[in-house]
């Protein structure tokens, strides 16, 4: 009888706590982050400086500015999911959260719906020289970032950021956030090799 009641006790835990990243969890974000960086740098290899900087209007990123804004990005994501770690947690917020983990990844990566980036995520504040820097920061910035994901005992899970262009989400899923984020704007960079007088060279 003892047994059985540990048991029951155990899974009305596992049912209300997420406690650590599961290995899976862990291993997807992982090869998320990974694959997209992958996708990145095969959209961007061999591109000349004219089509670097080509802009389909004056409205428009280039291919450039999207790289940039990328490396801003993963700095600043990557700051947000740990200052929602280092709040305290607060599993009891985990009820306001409307969104998987599947339709965030599939939103995010969505071209069609269009959200202006903040202040910070702007081309304008890159301090890099050129692609190549940006890129090289960008991929030291990842591995520091699946590393650290790897090696965390961290409670992802139950610390949850309220504020949110989807509504609140988990830390967890703010490391989703950054994959999805770098096959978005991957996705912007065919858009502008596919619009009306990118250079052929």
């Amino acid at each position: 009888m003892k047994k059985i009641f540990a048991i029951a006790l155990l899974l009305l835990f596992a049912a209300t706590s997420f406690g650590q990243l599961t290995k899976d969890e862990k291993k997807m974000a992982s090869k998320n982050l990974k694959a997209t960086l992958k996708v990145l740098q095969k959209s961007i290899k061999g591109l000349s400086d004219a089509q670097l900087n080509f802009k389909a209007a004056p409205d428009k990123w280039s291919i450039k500015e999207c790289v940039y804004h990328l490396a801003l990005s993963e700095t600043n994501l990557w700051g947000w999911a740990q200052g929602t770690l280092a709040a305290p947690a607060n599993p009891d917020k985990r009820a306001g959260i409307k969104i998987t983990d599947e339709k965030l990844l599939a939103g995010v990566e969505d071209r069609t719906n269009k959200v202006k980036t903040g202040e910070t995520f702007e081309p304008k504040n890159a301090k890099w020289a050129n692609v190549p820097e940006a890129l090289q920061f960008l991929k030291e910035e990842r591995k520091k970032h699946i590393d650290a994901l790897k090696a965390s005992t961290e409670d992802y899970r139950n610390h949850v950021a309220e504020q949110s262009p989807v509504g609140p989400i988990d830390a967890y899923q703010i490391v989703l956030l950054m994959s999805a984020h770098t096959v978005r704007h991957s996705k912007q960079i065919d858009e502008v090799k596919a619009s009306a007088g990118y250079p052929a060279n």
